[in-house]
């Protein structure tokens, strides 16, 4: 947030959402045993930890007012990795399943169900659920938000672009999950503005 002046609001948004997917996730049977009461509490403390990475990023490219060239998006995907460094020194000090949520959200928020993403190009069940539920959460908001780069999309043009991303961005599951619930994620959206 002291970096970043679209980060504030985003980060309670994208809080909210990923508890509300978690929680709307868990009443599934492929879901129920992975997300319990001890997973909400855990995804609503550390999600907003997601782009820590983001401090390692230079301002020029971090603060550009305009789409990143491709080295400078080389530079940025690096925010995950620096994330995860971060918390790696972190668990050496304090092993909890708290901070292995925080080190595998930063580190995998942007991998892709298709195997598309970064940094490890992981796919399908791979991608660590939590890591999954904040890159829902995060491409939600971004689409759903103006960036410096791009006008917000409305809340239908939104729905049909992640409903086009199920099976490449996204698990398809969490996807209808998604859609069955979307009244959810517009109410957190209005309610958190920046």
């Amino acid at each position: 947030d002291s970096r970043d002046p679209e980060t504030g609001a985003h980060l309670e948004r994208t809080r909210n959402h990923c508890t509300a997917l978690a929680e709307k996730l868990s009443r599934r049977p492929r879901y129920r045993d992975a997300i319990d009461h001890g997973f909400l509490e855990s995804i609503y403390h550390v999600s907003p930890l997601h782009d820590v990475g983001k401090v390692a990023i230079p301002d020029a490219i971090l603060l550009k007012p305009g789409r990143l060239d491709t080295g400078e998006f080389a530079v940025m995907k690096t925010h995950t990795t620096a994330g995860a460094a971060a918390f790696a020194k972190v668990l050496e000090q304090s092993d909890t399943p708290l901070f292995r949520m925080a080190h595998r959200i930063c580190l995998h928020h942007h991998e892709r169900w298709d195997g598309s993403g970064y940094p490890a190009g992981l796919s399908g069940d791979a991608i660590p659920l939590e890591a999954r539920i904040m890159s829902f959460a995060d491409v939600y908001d971004a689409l759903r938000c103006r960036r410096v780069y791009k006008p917000p999309m409305s809340k239908e043009e939104t729905a049909g672009e992640i409903r086009r991303s199920a099976g490449a961005f996204f698990d398809p599951e969490m996807t209808e999950v998604f859609l069955d619930n979307i009244r959810i994620f517009e109410e957190i959206h209005d309610r958190y503005q920046d």
